[in-house]
């Protein structure tokens, strides 16, 4: 199996190459690359010349089985085909078979991310049961302008390949053309890569050659023809990218459909080839699922909620979130307006809520932070409820520092954890409080201090203001007697209900 990635793939008009453009959560050469290896081939091999570093480096972050091998100097996909077949010979005779490469060697391209296994499956299927030299994967097309055209001869067999700038007004009219997707016979390939030369316009080595050498030498030459175009079109460029995204999106949302899950709206959820999806989950509007995201039965996901490398427990929801590395648990509830960044654990039945973002935190079981505030290098406790505004103060403006929450704790609103502190179970905050050293288990941590009020200050400091004239308006429809505000006695008993749950 041959996967020519040598290309540079210009009208990109991008310094990342061509093939390692993503589509789906993957590049287009790793949605090429499996494809081929879903044919288990006796060996695999890139061809590669473009950018040669980085895709062989990617290439081998997919599956460093896969042989690497250096197109020269000579252009053309011919040439491509032959130094990749030189190397598998020769990696052959390292291993002390010098017979050579024999069987049916299929070449496809690192371009085309949407042709399946099941496709190639096919044409290896018919290449070898009819014994041909040659088999061509053909497309039908409604309009097949630039394309080369396919030419049958009255046996049906392949003909020949006429490219559109040659073709005669009635080869033109022919709608099936040359993907250049082939399954050879290895040692016809072999014998007619030698005899194809670079004496042509483009100085290249064709590999469409090969079917008219393999052909004039008694060789059959055939086509199988498929209707599903996207299967065969690459992307020479963003917007050709844009359109096989589309359709491979399509054609992912409409699986997942098939399989059992709810999308409400197909045109605005984008669903990864690498996600899973359990069930009976439901999908809302403008959701975009990506990476390795797993959710799991009966979880909602949704609406205008984006997750990347999440794993949502069962009949856990989430809504109006950004998620990236995070782990939600059974029955848990996100959102809205919520951002989990990496590290977050949320425990079962446990709550993020409004306005809330958290990283690189344990929260527990049932444990709940509703509204309004930051978690951040943190552990909270099971069954722990942290009241609206709270924050884990956790960098000291060179370091990092960790909060710990236990289990059952109540605090308060606008409580702030300097860090590193610890909190213990059953303990609570008062509102307001700054929790600078640890608190014991079942202790009430306060940060109090007397009210003062300043008398007249509105209409002394702010003249001729808004504010002043409604304060003193206020004050003259007050009897004298009621007019004062003295300072409490007593500061016994400063927290009369618990705030922010």
């Amino acid at each position: 199996m041959i996967v020519l990635a040598a290309g540079a793939g210009t009208r990109m008009k991008s310094r990342t190459p061509k093939i390692l453009h993503p589509l789906g959560g993957r590049s287009m050469v790793a949605h090429a690359l499996a494809a081929a290896a879903g044919l288990a081939p006796g060996r695999l091999a890139a061809v590669v010349r473009h950018e040669r570093d980085l895709v062989a480096e990617h290439i081998a972050a997919l599956d460093p089985g896969i042989l690497i091998v250096d197109q020269d100097e000579v252009p053309g996909t011919g040439r491509a085909v032959e130094v990749a077949l030189e190397a598998l010979d020769a990696e052959q005779a390292a291993a002390g078979d010098h017979s050579g490469l024999t069987g049916t060697v299929v070449v496809t391209y690192g371009d085309v991310p949407l042709l399946t296994t099941e496709l190639l499956t096919e044409l290896v299927a018919v290449h070898e049961a009819d014994g041909n030299a040659v088999t061509v994967l053909t497309a039908v097309l409604d309009d097949p302008t630039g394309y080369g055209r396919i030419l049958r001869g009255e046996d049906g067999t392949v003909a020949g390949i006429r490219e559109h700038k040659d073709a005669t007004p009635a080869e033109r009219a022919v709608r099936e053309v040359n993907s250049g997707i082939y399954a050879f016979d290895a040692e016809a390939l072999r014998t007619a890569l030698r005899k194809v030369t670079t004496e042509n316009a483009q100085g290249e080595k064709y590999l469409t050659d090969v079917l008219m050498i393999a052909r004039e030498a008694g060789g059959r030459v055939e086509a199988v023809a498929t209707h599903d175009r996207w299967q065969v079109e690459g992307a020479n460029d963003r917007v050709q990218l844009a359109a096989l995204a589309r359709e491979h999106n399509r054609r992912t949302v409409e699986a997942w459909m098939r399989a059992g899950v709810t999308v409400v709206d197909p045109a605005t959820t984008w669903i990864d080839a690498t996600v899973r999806l359990a069930e009976d989950v439901t999908v809302k509007p403008n959701t975009q699922l990506h990476g390795a995201t797993v959710v799991e039965r009966d979880a909602v996901i949704g609406p205008d909620t984006t997750l990347t490398d999440v794993v949502v427990g069962e009949g856990a929801t989430v809504k109006r979130t950004d998620g990236t590395k995070a782990e939600i648990g059974p029955g848990a509830t996100v959102g809205p307006f919520t951002y989990l960044r990496p590290g977050t654990r949320l425990g079962a039945e446990g709550k993020i809520g409004a306005f809330y973002e958290t990283k690189n935190a344990e929260i527990g079981r049932g444990a709940k932070l509703s509204h309004l505030g930051y978690v951040g290098d943190a552990e909270v406790g099971e069954g722990t409820n942290i009241g609206c505004g709270n924050i884990t103060a956790n960098y000291d403006g060179v370091h990092k520092h960790r909060t710990v929450i236990g289990a059952h704790v109540r605090t308060a609103s606008n409580t702030v954890f300097v860090a590193p502190v610890t909190v213990g179970d059953g303990a609570y905050t008062g509102a307001g409080a700054v929790v600078r050293k640890d608190v014991p288990a079942g202790a009430l941590a306060l940060s109090i201090a007397p009210q003062r009020n300043a008398e007249g200050w509105t209409e002394a400091h702010r003249p001729g203001s808004p504010s002043a004239e409604a304060a003193a308006r206020a004050r003259a429809a007050v009897p004298d007697s009621a007019a004062g505000n003295p300072e409490p006695s007593s500061v016994a008993s400063p927290l009369k209900k618990e705030e922010g749950k």
